[in-house]
């Protein structure tokens, strides 16, 4: 009988670990996933975003093309219930293997954040040396009227976002 107790007092506190320990491990590693499936989709729509901001350019980019084009980029409102924003910079190319043609050309840095969360994205633009960004503009993906808006005026192309 004297084993029996004794196997009690080491299993007991055990048995009691593993109630509380399996379910703490369990919601950690939903956590962990949740965040990288958020950042995933996120990350893709910053590489679309980025896509859609270039084709734009290099549309407007053609010697007999001028005027204005509205993109609006086929985005999720939301990414899992939670709207995204969309921020850019326009920087000359450093790197000279970026830019093997030598002419200056300029690299948007595009930034997204995920609602209230942490959880960001980049992605970056090659583009040419004659366009401007408007960085005070936003992307809201919640926005209805969300999208791109580029004009050509003098050989130099403007580029924003609309929300």
């Amino acid at each position: 009988m004297p084993h029996v107790t004794i196997e009690y007092m080491i299993l007991l506190p055990m048995l009691i670990l593993q109630i509380f320990l399996f379910p703490l491990t369990a919601n950690w590693m939903m956590s962990i996933w949740t965040e990288s499936r958020r950042t995933i989709a996120l990350q893709e729509a910053a590489s679309h975003l980025g896509s859609t901001i270039q084709q734009t350019y290099f549309l407007l980019n053609h010697n007999t093309i001028s005027g204005s084009i509205i993109q609006k980029p086929d985005l999720p409102l939301l990414i899992e219930t939670m709207p995204f924003t969309a921020n850019a910079t326009l920087k000359p190319v450093l790197d000279a293997s970026l830019d093997p043609t030598g002419n200056s050309s300029k690299l948007l840095e595009l930034t997204l954040r995920l609602g209230t969360t942490q959880i960001k994205a980049t992605s970056q633009v090659l583009l040419g040396q004659n366009v401007l960004w408007n960085s005070s503009s936003t992307f809201l993906s919640s926005s209805s009227n969300a999208g791109i808006n580029a004009t050509k005026a003098n050989g130099i192309i403007s580029i924003q976002f609309t929300s």
